[in-house]
């Protein structure tokens, strides 16, 4: 008969995963990946460095954890402003903003999700997240083409160029060595602006 944890153990060792991944988001959030050693963050979930690679047999296990946890809390604030009130036009440009303020506010954690160099697992899985952030978008810009406030277009393809232009003009506001907004309304103004004009905006037709 196979072994069968208990309730009990189940829900410690959820507790314990949920743990870890907070105290590792805190060190990201104060320093970037390279704050994050996975001894730094067994210290701080309160665990001996060889119980946590019995959680996360290596950092970039560990991370790819970080990053949908935050990814989930993202997608929660974006959807709550997708199926917010207002036209299409201003749900986007809210969505877009949103995303852009807290990224400002949060750089280390931000860079770390969206551009610091690492391992190939965690790059596969950022570029997963993207899609998820699309998945987002889609909804918004189908809204505005069946109620005539955006062109016809093709909504995949405009989803994934709307996450790429907002997380690629966040890179290096919130890069460590280029890491500075003299004026973050205007930045944030600039950027969902520039979202919205894309999906109202009149396209060449592909030759």
């Amino acid at each position: 008969m196979a072994y069968q944890r208990s309730e009990r153990m189940q829900r410690r060792i959820a507790s314990n995963r949920e743990g870890i991944v907070a105290a590792a988001r805190l060190l990201v959030s104060k320093g970037g990946l390279r704050e994050a050693r996975m001894e730094a963050v067994a210290s701080e979930a309160g665990l001996s460095t060889g119980a946590l690679y019995r959680y996360f047999p290596s950092k970039a296990d560990l991370f790819v954890d970080v990053l949908n946890a935050a990814v989930d809390r993202e997608i929660v604030i974006l959807d709550e402003i997708v199926n917010g009130p207002g036209s299409a036009r201003e749900r986007l440009t809210d969505a877009v903003a949103s995303f852009v303020r807290r990224a400002l506010r949060g750089p280390n954690l931000a860079y770390a999700f969206i551009a610091e160099p690492t391992e190939a697992d965690v790059d596969a899985a950022r570029i997963l997240c993207r899609m998820r952030f699309g998945e987002v978008f889609k909804a918004i810009i189908r809204s505005g083409i069946e109620n005539s406030e955006f062109r016809a277009q093709d909504v995949d393809a405009s989803a994934a160029c709307i996450v790429g232009a907002f997380t690629e003009a966040l890179v290096g506001p919130i890069a460590p060595s280029t890491r500075g907004v003299e004026d973050e309304d205007r930045l944030i103004g600039a950027v969902s602006s520039f979202c919205v004009a894309a999906v109202v905006g009149v396209v060449m037709p592909c030759q």
